[in-house]
């Protein structure tokens, strides 16, 4: 396996990223995560999705910190200060899911409350259900779990023939155009900033084709599993979509559907916010896990 690195002077006087790195090796591949906070009991897991990394969480980690809490923050292997394999077939759904695995498992994380956003909810909402007896409460946030028996919407098709057909991936403006505000120039050369050339975009690339469309996708029977264990699940399960995220929206409402823990739940709804609702609410979606916490405490 050919991995890139992206070199640490990237990454230098980021607009409010004062946080310091730390690395998990697995395998082949180092993963860089962020871990803030002293609290001794929980432990908030926050996880990105396509094609951001963890600058997508810098408005909400010093108010859940603040609160009291440990907050650990990864980049999923392909993304921000993560290794990256070179190649697309190097990346599988549930290599990723493993990554992570092992990721909270080797820092022995317990008491998660986890939030989860886009491939972030993919990822995480595995982990929960294959590893319960870690984690306490669950916040999806534009996010879904599909197993690829229901049809696929054109736009998410259309997304993935751009993801494998378009010659420069541009990241940061394709964050961009997931918010409702206009972004500045200076954020999204932050997340441009885990790509120095397109060869550093092998995972963007990858992640469209790996979201399960087909029933028979190699993904589709664990997720169909873990969907077992989820309308099963009755701790704290909590929705927070966005109001104008044509790509999810809905899916809080099939969760708080097929979900025992989701049932009489202070569900809400982000106003004024696209698919990437963290970078334009964070503050208001932080407030809203300390609160969630603190109701279950």
């Amino acid at each position: 396996m050919e991995i890139l690195r992206t070199p640490d002077d990237r990454f230098t006087d980021l607009s409010d990223y004062p946080f310091e790195p730390h690395y998990s090796q697995c395998d082949e591949v180092r993963i860089h995560y962020l871990d803030e906070g002293e609290g001794d009991n929980e432990t908030v897991f926050l996880l990105h999705g396509e094609p951001s990394w963890s600058y997508l969480y810098r408005k909400m980690i010093p108010i859940v910190v603040n609160a009291g809490h440990r907050v650990v923050v990864p980049d999923l292997v392909g993304f921000g200060k993560s290794d990256k394999p070179a190649n697309q077939e190097d990346y599988t759904y549930q290599k990723h899911v493993d990554w992570m695995t092992a990721l909270v498992q080797e820092l022995d994380l317990r008491n998660i409350t986890l939030f989860c956003q886009d491939w972030g909810g993919l990822i995480g909402l595995r982990i929960a259900a294959e590893h319960g007896d870690r984690f306490k409460r669950i916040v999806a946030a534009n996010t879904f779990l599909p197993t690829g028996d229901y049809n696929t919407p054109d736009a998410f098709v259309q997304w993935q023939q751009f993801s494998q057909n378009t010659p420069v991936f541009k990241v940061g403006k394709i964050i961009a155009s997931g918010c409702v505000a206009e972004m500045s120039a200076e954020v999204r050369d932050a997340y441009d900033a885990p790509f120095p050339s397109e060869e550093y975009k092998a995972g963007a690339r990858r992640f469209p084709m790996l979201v399960p469309i087909r029933p028979d996708d190699p993904a589709s029977e664990p997720n169909r599993k873990a969907w077992e264990v989820l309308k099963q699940w009755d701790k704290p399960f909590l929705t927070a979509f966005s109001d104008s995220d044509p790509i999810t929206a809905g899916g809080d409402g099939y969760f708080q559907k097929l979900i025992p823990g989701t049932h009489g739940q202070p569900h809400t709804t982000i106003k004024g916010a696209g698919h990437f609702l963290q970078e334009e609410k964070g503050p208001e979606l932080a407030h809203l896990v300390v609160d969630f916490i603190n109701e279950y405490l």
